[in-house]
């Protein structure tokens, strides 16, 4: 097979491909909305007929409790190896609106790069492998390997129906590597492999000290006021060097590699330029680490929201019945959700004083994720992203987390491959959300080589 009519092929249909994509961003698959249920179904089946287009033997729509899964999958490459592909076709919802230069479900190209809500997140990046995948069948009649496609519509909202999913169909999406572009380049004119994925642990802290709100001059002094108690136990989470306080915490805690610390310090990373991105008057992180150890390679505690008594116009002099906070912890190879959260949960326990009730709810949790860097897989996808660029690609972690990653490779036992061509800035949770249109361009054929480079394992 000619790989050249490939790319040749990609390169000639450059603006048919975008345009598709522009079509897809504008279905407001929102997966958290009830309103856009209907959206939800009209993108899926839009997703479902693109695979169409690829020429997979089988494509389907399997319905769950709540979206369809697209499953599509071409197996006429015998004695190949098979690629199991991820993608999801939900979006975030657009709230606040009116910071939206343009409207968030109309795409639209300015300065080198398309907006609109999913551009990046995710529809932009699972689609330029189907192009990809198009560009193959349309030249070559076939792929080099075998493929096997999941687009979920529920990534946005927890993924709760891909984890049985990929449990009761273990042997239909049996495959020798996963591959995943939802992740970012760590700099533009940088191709990127994310090996490594920090984990979860999401908690809401519930504290009571008297049946109702009480009057602040009248009781005031006597009753413990629940907001203080509630600042006290964060305050005793974290110290002034930025560790958690949490006994055991730290037990289980991989060290970074020296050589994963050198490679990080040949990355193009700026702390002042990290600083403005920001927008913070000054940079903190954990003493003994840098900045980008700390982003991605250490567990971080953080207080997400905290609410109680009286905020509206005005005064109002009540001690509160009621404070909550809600909090996160980011995880490392080898914490486990449940582990922390017992360990979590000890220590609020004891540190909070005996005058409120207190409840800790878990929230929700995900297991990080670590890729062996010696597997095969790895050197091929840097080959390609070197022939896709035109310049050799990094390995980089990221400190975000995709819970089902550990899901997918835990149950389906496969190597997984995090390609992602989105940048820093690229508002994927936020209004006026982008995608660089050079970089989709250049993912497009970096993915042809992909499945070349893969074939030839």
């Amino acid at each position: 097979m000619s790989i050249e009519k490939a790319v040749a092929y990609a390169e000639e249909n450059r603006d048919r491909f975008l345009h598709e994509l522009k079509e897809l961003v504008a279905i407001p698959s929102i997966s958290s909305s009830s309103e856009h249920k209907q959206d939800i179904q009209r993108c899926a089946q839009y997703v479902r007929d693109a695979m169409k287009v690829v020429g997979f033997e089988r494509v389907e729509m399997v319905e769950t409790e709540r979206h369809p899964i697209v499953y599509g999958e071409w197996l006429g490459a015998p004695g190949c190896p098979t690629v199991l592909l991820y993608g999801h076709y939900d979006v975030q919802p657009v709230d606040p609106l009116e910071l939206w230069e343009t409207p968030p479900f109309e795409a639209s190209e300015r300065d080198g790069r398309l907006y609109g809500r999913g551009t990046v997140d995710d529809k932009g990046q699972f689609y330029l492998h189907l192009k990809a995948m198009e560009s193959w069948m349309k030249t070559a009649g076939k792929l080099p390997l075998n493929i096997k496609c999941i687009v979920e519509g529920e990534e946005e909202v927890g993924s709760e129906s891909l984890e049985p999913f990929l449990k009761e169909n273990q042997d239909m999406l049996a495959a020798d590597v996963a591959v995943i572009s939802d992740t970012s380049m760590v700099k533009k004119g940088w191709p990127s492999i994310t090996y490594g994925l920090r984990g979860i642990a999401y908690f809401q802290i519930d504290l009571r000290g008297s049946e109702q709100d009480l009057h602040s001059g009248i009781f005031g002094g006597a009753v413990k006021n629940p907001i203080h108690a509630l600042t006290d136990i964060i305050g005793q989470l974290k110290d002034i060097d930025g560790h958690v306080t949490i006994p055991g915490f730290y037990d289980n805690v991989v060290n970074v590699a020296e050589e994963e610390r050198a490679a990080m310090v040949e990355l193009p990373f700026d702390e002042e330029v990290f600083r403005q991105e920001v927008g913070a008057p000054e940079l903190t992180w954990e003493k003994g680490y840098s900045v980008l150890e700390s982003l991605w390679c250490r567990p971080a505690l953080d207080v997400n929201g905290i609410w109680g008594g009286f905020t509206g116009e005005g005064s109002k002099t009540v001690i509160p019945a009621e404070a909550h906070a809600k909090v996160s912890v980011r995880l490392v190879p080898n914490q486990e959700p449940d582990v922390i959260g017992n360990l979590f949960e000890k220590y609020i326990n004891e540190i909070s004083p005996p005058e409120v009730e207190i409840t800790v709810q878990r929230m929700h949790g995900g297991r990080p994720f670590l890729g062996d860097l010696t597997h095969p897989v790895f050197g091929a996808a840097s080959r390609a992203l070197e022939k896709g660029f035109g310049t050799k690609a990094v390995f980089i972690r990221e400190g975000g987390s995709i819970p089902f990653v550990r899901d997918m490779t835990d149950t389906l036992d496969l190597p997984c491959l995090l390609i992602g061509f989105g940048l820093p800035g690229e508002n994927a949770h936020a209004p006026n959300e982008w995608i660089d249109l050079e970089n989709y361009a250049l993912g497009t054929l970096s993915a042809i080589h992909l499945y070349q480079e893969l074939s030839e394992m």
